[in-house]
């Protein structure tokens, strides 16, 4: 019988850990300690999550690695960032990595979901495992991995929703495997390949990432042209073969990041990757090219001395994850320069907005002149359509800054 331990209870992780653990008893293992009191509360300060949804769950929470070891299945779920330089940052997994190895026996099986170039996972997890454990990978312990394809406040592809892979080339405990990570997905799809499942997840991020790149270049050419780009959009949307990308502001931990990775392994393997960065380049620009729009609009005349509220800091509509956003960076400088700008995003925790001195009060809300869309989560759309009549509203992808009627 396979007893799971979730490792890294973030995005990614705390949805496996609920998932499972409606059946199954399982452990959640985090090294942030204010993480783990707050989900022993049944709070979520992502905000993906309700009490409710802790609820007749079989859980032990914990921060302390060695009570997690009466678990023989983990499921690792740390993060994969970047470093300053843009080269991957494997520090987590180097560390998780370290933290099994101090509680692994034999018969134990190790399943890697993170985001990493191909490799990774039996190139370095797999060295320290077998180095620091003293116990031989495929014949001791046994390692897999299963990419991960949460999309944090997508309630249409949540878990139980979607297909997912996974790589695993050993025959050890083959079906009880299956049939746990049943509970994650709505189907499964085999593969006996590590290194093609973990190429198979970065490249997912990657198309991703140059067709909005490529979006948001048409995006700047429109407007050059003085063409309105969102009637173009549509128009071409009417072809049955064109798909509807849209540009926006890139961030979160997936799409700048993964980008790197991949390119990064090429040029270790001697490839210079051409097509692979042009999405970062164009989409790292738009940080510079929305505050530049928005800076036009707030010094015209007849916005002099108006009060400003910015809406919407996060990376993404609907999620409460300021990684790499652009949207608070942009919020940022422009605060510094002006005095007579605000900042406004509802589904932050009361502790991350007063951080950054937020308004919150409904009645605070109401007292601006100009609302600029930054992320228009529906809270904000409900709050806007009850202004009054006089208030200027703009959304910065649409009409390129036009009044938003």
């Amino acid at each position: 019988m396979l007893k799971p331990c979730i490792i890294g209870l973030g995005y990614v992780g705390l949805p496996i850990l609920l998932n499972l653990s409606k059946k199954i008893k399982t452990i959640g293992f985090d090294i942030n300690k204010k993480r783990i009191l707050d989900l022993k509360n049944s709070r979520d300060t992502f905000n993906e999550f309700k009490k409710r949804d802790f609820a007749k769950k079989k859980i032990f929470f914990t921060n302390d690695v060695f009570k997690a070891k009466s678990a023989n299945f983990f499921i690792v779920a740390v993060p994969t960032p970047i470093s300053k330089s843009k080269y991957p940052d494997l520090s987590h997994l180097k560390k998780v990595s370290e933290n099994i190895s101090k509680i692994l026996k034999k018969g134990d099986i190790i399943f890697f979901e993170s985001t990493v170039y191909p490799g990774v996972t039996n190139n370095l997890c797999k060295t320290i495992l077998e180095k620091k454990s003293k116990l031989i990978e495929g014949k001791d312990f046994f390692i897999g991995y299963s990419p991960e394809r949460v999309n944090p406040g997508d309630k249409n592809h949540s878990l139980k929703r979607i297909d997912k892979i996974l790589a695993y080339p050993h025959k050890f405990k083959i079906k009880n495997i299956f049939s746990l990570y049943k509970n994650l997905a709505k189907k499964i799809i085999f593969t006996k390949n590590i290194e093609e499942a973990e190429t198979a997840k970065v490249i997912e991020n990657i198309q991703r990432d140059v067709n909005i790149g490529l979006m948001n270049e048409i995006f700047t050419v429109c407007k050059k042209l003085n063409i309105n780009f969102n009637n173009v959009l549509n128009l071409a949307a009417t072809k049955w073969n064109f798909i509807k990308y849209k540009p926006g502001l890139v961030g979160g931990h997936c799409l700048p990041v993964d980008p790197y990775y991949l390119s990064y392994i090429s040029k270790v393997n001697k490839f210079d990757t051409k097509i692979i960065l042009a999405g970062r380049s164009i989409n790292n620009s738009m940080k510079k090219k929305i505050y530049t729009e928005i800076n036009k609009l707030i010094n015209k005349k007849i916005f002099k001395n108006k009060k400003i509220l910015l809406c919407g800091l996060t990376y993404k509509e609907n999620v409460a994850d300021l990684r790499n956003s652009m949207q608070l960076e942009i919020f940022k400088k422009l605060k510094k320069n002006k005095k007579n700008i605000f900042g406004f995003d509802p589904i932050l925790n009361r502790d991350i907005a007063k951080k950054f001195n937020l308004i919150s009060k409904d009645k605070d809300f109401k007292k601006f002149d100009i609302y600029i869309i930054l992320t228009n989560h529906s809270l904000i759309k409900k709050k806007l359509k009850k202004l009054n009549n006089n208030k200027f509203i703009f959304n910065i992808f649409n009409n390129d800054l036009e009044k938003n009627t």
